[in-house]
């Protein structure tokens, strides 16, 4: 009979990482060091020291890690269309993980900004958010670490298989014992010392019965214990066999409890986890899987079927981002709610910064907000049909605002009003397809001419200027890996959403791109045409513009060699006229790079080599380098204490030729302690003017309270003269990690 109980060893606990199985077997104790993580026993300890506990100790009620970051930044002058000189920016930021009894994972976000910047606003920004995804990762982690007997985690089986290995173990050291080579030459020098004494008795017994003194067989002279040994040796032999049963049914009880405990809450139902959690069904589905699993609370907490089915929710700074003709990518200060079992819900309410936080078209605003509800049923991901409603307050851009005798056409009621709906259908594991089709409510002066209300103006059925369709595809090529996306949509003039900054005229837009890999996916090639993806928000332009922009991209990558990447695709700038209004130009650019990481003689290095061409004119842009070719080469060498890094780096236009080269080295000195220096040199013909430039770096880590980083740099940018200005730059950084 075997008795396996945990032992620390001389009756302490263990320090650091392991402890033993003390195993008897026939009266025997083997102490059998098992490589397991005291981690995984440590409940039981803490049960063992507490009298009275039943239970392992309860896990906190927060547990949070994250970090904070302290940012302040100074530049000289701003290399932008807008002219600004000694400006600095405070910023204070931490992001947050916090876990709720160890069950509940969520993230905390704040953010707070502040400088003397005519074009950034001061704000102060906070986050709540939990998706999921996330509970869905903590479920995962818990179930990897789930034990079927009282600890309900993973590890269990583990110790299990090490005692299985070690009896494994034990039993192949006794099939093979009486083959050992030390035992083997035990047993010869027995048989020796056995013929050695029957020789000697043989040759006693001839001499005695030549002289008459045979008594009979048991008159032996030479006993030197040979018949003893073969004896102990014999005992031993059926002591190892009785052993060598004994182990082999307790291995066979073992073996079968590890499969029943394997099938039970092991690899079987691991899969059937992995299967649950990452399936393709709705989440009601999923938690019904689960509930079928038996699964203990250790692994699905209380609620689990309501965690399961949000998608995501968030309070503070969120991100909606619903459809096409409705809300996408509005940055909202509020809240927002996704609710996905077997049928969906979503709500987001909240005040709109609308993409001008940063910019400096922020005057004038007018203050904005949204408040939208989805319901629908299906799920999000696969085959669903969700109606959505949506209201607020949103600023227009268009001529028709107001006239030229600066004289509004009517009260600016910039409240909009508008349903949508959406259907999204799974064409097979490879092929998607999302149509959509909205009426909004007409713009405010566009109600003025018919008297229409704004929930009115939505009904008004025989009034198609304020509708939009759009419908987008998806799909997978598995034989060749080729991935296509496209996209349709037609918006009126007189539509409006969320989605659309300006109204005034009849959109339509569309976009094809494809993702073609070749060789193995060593080469990718994308393409890409569009036509109107470049909604202007500022320049009053006519939308339905003909223009179709065109991009293309190859990406090389082999194994030892530099990943090459060559791309034709349409930029823009947006520049601040005279007069208050702000244009965008569009032109295109060729980008092509060569980067490759390697080892030369056991020395890590890096080489990048760059070249960048705007084909465009001067009267296409504001920018001083029109029409101007970029070349930058880097090499950067990775040593053990030192890493040194140089480039040299060339723009060429049709005015003069700039060239530039620096070098910096950074030495870690100790392993809290890193410094930093540099040189730069600008050369710019024509003017023959030359600059000099420096950057220094200092980077300490105070153990316990955190890392400071300073960093100050001359530079040069481009002045309004086509000549180079100074810039002088720094920066402080204080981060903590805990």
């Amino acid at each position: 009979m075997d008795v396996t109980v945990p032992f620390a060893g001389n009756g302490q606990q263990l320090a650091d990482s392991e402890f033993m199985f003390v195993t008897a077997v026939c009266s025997r104790l083997n102490i059998m060091p098992i490589l397991v993580k005291y981690e995984t026993v440590k409940g039981y300890w803490e049960h063992q020291r507490k009298p009275g506990v039943t239970g392992p100790v309860r896990p906190p009620f927060l547990v949070v890690h994250g970090n904070v970051m302290y940012d302040l930044y100074y530049q000289s002058n701003a290399d932008t269309p807008y002219l600004q000189k000694e400006s600095y920016q405070h910023t204070l930021t931490t992001v947050l993980t916090v876990k709720v009894k160890d069950q509940y994972p969520m993230h905390v976000a704040f953010t707070t900004r502040m400088g003397n910047s005519p074009l950034y606003r001061n704000l102060t920004d906070f986050n709540l958010q939990f998706t999921n995804r996330d509970f869905k990762d903590m479920l995962m982690q818990r179930a990897q670490g789930w034990d079927g007997l009282r600890l309900k985690q993973w590890k269990y089986l583990d110790s299990l298989k090490g005692v299985i290995n070690a009896k494994e173990q034990e039993i192949g050291r006794l099939q093979h014992w009486d083959q050992d080579p030390s035992q083997l030459l035990k047993l010869i020098q027995i048989r020796e010392r056995q013929l050695y004494g029957r020789l000697n008795d043989s040759i006693g017994r001839l001499k005695d019965s030549l002289a008459g003194r045979l008594h009979g067989p048991d008159s032996l002279r030479h006993d030197n214990g040979a018949d003893s040994l073969m004896a102990r040796y014999k005992a031993q032999y059926e002591e190892n066999k009785q052993k060598l049963d004994s182990l082999q049914a307790a291995l066979a009880k073992l073996q079968r409890l590890y499969d029943v405990k394997n099938r039970q809450f092991g690899g079987d139902k691991k899969q059937l986890l992995l299967g649950a959690l990452n399936g393709r069904g709705s989440n009601k589905e999923m938690a019904d899987k689960l509930e079928n699993m038996n699964l203990p609370d250790s692994v699905l907490p209380k609620g689990y079927r309501q965690l399961l089915a949000v998608r995501s929710f968030g309070i503070g700074r969120t991100m909606v981002n619903y459809s096409e003709l409705t809300a996408k990518n509005i940055s909202v200060l509020g809240m927002q709610v996704e609710y996905n079992p077997s049928y969906y819900f979503a709500f987001a309410t909240g005040v709109v910064d609308y993409r001008f936080r940063d910019f400096v078209s922020t005057q004038n605003r007018t203050h904005q907000y949204l408040n939208l509800i989805r319901i629908g049923t299906g799920n999000k991901d696969r085959n669903n049909i969700i109606l959505t409603y949506y209201t607020g307050r949103k600023q227009l851009y268009n001529f028709n605002t107001t006239v030229t005798d600066s004289t509004p056409i009517a009260p600016q009621d910039y409240r909009i009003m508008g349903l949508s709906l959406e259907g999204h259908w799974a064409l097979g594991k490879n092929t998607s397809i999302t149509g959509e089709l909205a009426k909004s409510s007409l713009p405010y002066y566009a109600r003025a001419e018919h008297g229409e209300s704004v929930m009115g103006s939505v009904l008004q059925l025989h009034d198609h200027t304020n509708e939009a369709y759009s419908i987008k595809a998806i799909s997978l090529i598995p034989q060749t890996g080729t991935r296509i996306n496209a996209s349709y949509k037609m918006m009126g003039a007189n539509f409006q959403s969320f989605s659309l900054y300006t109204t005034g005229s009849r959109q339509t837009a569309w976009n094809v791109r494809v993702d073609q890999p070749f060789f193995k996916q060593r080469l990718m090639l994308t393409g890409a045409i569009k036509k109107n993806e470049q909604v202007n928000v500022y320049q009053l332009l006519n939308y339905n513009s003909s223009t179709v922009f065109k991009s293309l991209q190859a990406t090389l990558r082999m194994r030892k060699w530099p990943v090459l990447s060559v791309g034709y695709f349409p930029s823009e700038q947006i520049t601040k006229l005279g007069d208050g209004r702000l244009a965008e130009n569009q032109f295109y650019t060729l980008v092509g790079t060569a980067s490759h990481f390697y080892k030369y003689h056991h020395i890590m290095m890096s080489t990048i080599l760059s070249y960048t061409q705007f084909y465009n004119k001067q009267a296409d842009t504001s920018f001083l380098y029109f029409n101007s070719k970029n070349i930058l080469l880097n090499h950067t060498v990775f040593l053990d204490a030192f890493t040194i890094n140089g480039s040299l780096t060339d723009a060429i236009n049709t005015d003069y030729k700039l060239y530039g080269i620096d070098g910096s080295v950074q030495w870690k000195l100790r392993s809290w302690l890193t410094v930093g220096g540099g040189m730069k040199y600008n050369w710019q013909t024509t003017y023959n003017v030359a600059h000099i430039g420096y950057t220094g770096m200092c980077r300490v880590v105070i153990p316990k309270v955190g890392e400071l980083a300073l960093m100050a740099d001359k530079g040069f940018v481009p002045g309004v003269n086509r000549q180079l200005v100074a810039n002088n730059t720094g920066r402080l950084t204080y981060t903590k990690t805990f």
